[in-house]
């Protein structure tokens, strides 16, 4: 056993030197629930729904915060933790708009309580039902939404931009959004505004997103821990349970960002970032994100054409590739090989834009292969 050990919920365990109580505890499958604490952001602790007993220490603690000490005895689960992060959610519940009907399913399990939905599914819920972690946590702690009184006025919905929707009703300030922002992808387009009551989420000015120096990267919305922010696209079309998530590789540059396709009935409703995976660690573009529209375009090319006068015919992969090899070789023939050049489109993967430079640099012996990133 490593000399770094402390007591987690009554069994020693080892720690790393800088680790947190919630880092340790994760790396030892103990969940202590957060709805602040974002990988690769600097803790806040501003939510506190992750504070845990520590023995001898007279208030509770934020576990992503707190770093660990040897001999240390903490407790994630104790009751007055547990009261403590009941109280805390139905106070955010209480402040602000959130109809999911916390604390409505009795004894029953999350899963139960998700299926319920589907009978009564529409605008009547909230646009991330099934998809919320305040809602999760109001369930999993029998948080109630009447016990406390204190929901103040909210700006309207803004609804300015064909990207995100932001609903400050449903805000609950854990600042994720501000630091997937700030810190994850580095935009600066928002940060905290006002004091007090009046506390929000605003840009430099308080200006709609669409007039504010956002570019839509929509990394806050994957941040959300709750329905202040959502994809305008996916709202009121994207449920958890009628979905299929399908991981696949961005279609747009060479870098190759992994995403999560939310495919319902056949069609893509919504798309995410694969965390935890290569390249893009969780990050999209706002192309990778909502650019793929393109999919279903009715004018999109399903047959390869051939120009006849001023129209074109419709053929056969055959005819068409037999067409412009007969058409290359009638031009290196009057011309030479420099006389043509070749542009690999930059959505290729590796393996195809290989074989197109080597097409034009073993075959057709002429260096003039480039590809369209740069455009």
């Amino acid at each position: 056993m490593s000399e770094n050990v402390f007591t987690l919920n009554g069994n020693e365990v080892d720690f790393q030197p800088g680790e947190t109580i919630l880092e340790a505890a994760r790396r030892h499958d103990i969940d202590i629930p957060t709805l602040c604490h974002l990988a690769g952001a600097t803790p806040t602790g501003a939510c506190r729904i992750c504070v845990v007993e520590i023995e001898g220490a007279e208030t509770l603690m934020t576990a992503c915060t707190t770093p660990v000490v040897k001999g240390m005895r903490v407790l994630t689960e104790s009751p007055r933790v547990v009261e403590t992060r009941r109280t805390l959610l139905e106070l955010m519940l209480a402040y602000g708009n959130h109809n999911c009907a916390a604390g409505q399913a009795g004894g029953e399990n999350w899963t139960a309580y998700q299926l319920k939905a589907q009978e009564i599914d529409g605008d009547a819920l909230c646009p991330a039902w099934g998809d919320c972690k305040l809602q999760e946590l109001a369930f999993r702690y029998q948080a109630r939404a009447d016990r406390f009184v204190l929901t103040p006025d909210s700006p309207p919905p803004e609804l300015a931009n064909p990207m995100i929707v932001r609903d400050f009703s449903r805000c609950i300030r854990c600042g994720r959004c501000i630091q997937a922002c700030n810190e994850i992808q580095v935009n600066r387009a928002i940060n905290y505004g006002y004091r007090g009551s009046d506390l929000k989420v605003v840009t430099p000015g308080d200006f709609p997103l669409a007039n504010s120096n956002c570019v839509f990267c929509g990394q806050c919305v994957e941040a959300c821990p709750t329905g202040a922010l959502v994809d305008s696209k996916a709202r009121y079309r994207w449920r958890p349970w009628k979905t299929e998530k399908i991981r696949t590789t961005c279609p747009y540059c060479g870098v190759g960002c992994q995403q999560w396709l939310h495919v319902q009935d056949g069609r893509i409703v919504r798309v995410t970032a694969v965390e935890d995976a290569q390249p893009n660690q969780g990050r999209l573009c706002v192309k990778g994100r909502y650019g793929y529209d393109f999919i279903y375009s009715e004018d999109r090319l399903k047959t390869p054409l051939i120009r006849e006068g001023e129209g074109f015919r419709e053929v056969s992969w055959d005819e068409a590739l037999d067409l412009v090899a007969e058409r290359f070789k009638e031009i290196i023939a009057a011309s030479g090989p420099d006389a043509l050049a070749g542009v690999s489109c930059a959505r290729s993967i590796n393996e195809d834009s290989y074989q197109m430079q080597k097409l034009f640099r073993a075959v057709f012996r002429t260096n003039n292969i480039d590809h369209c990133a740069r455009t």
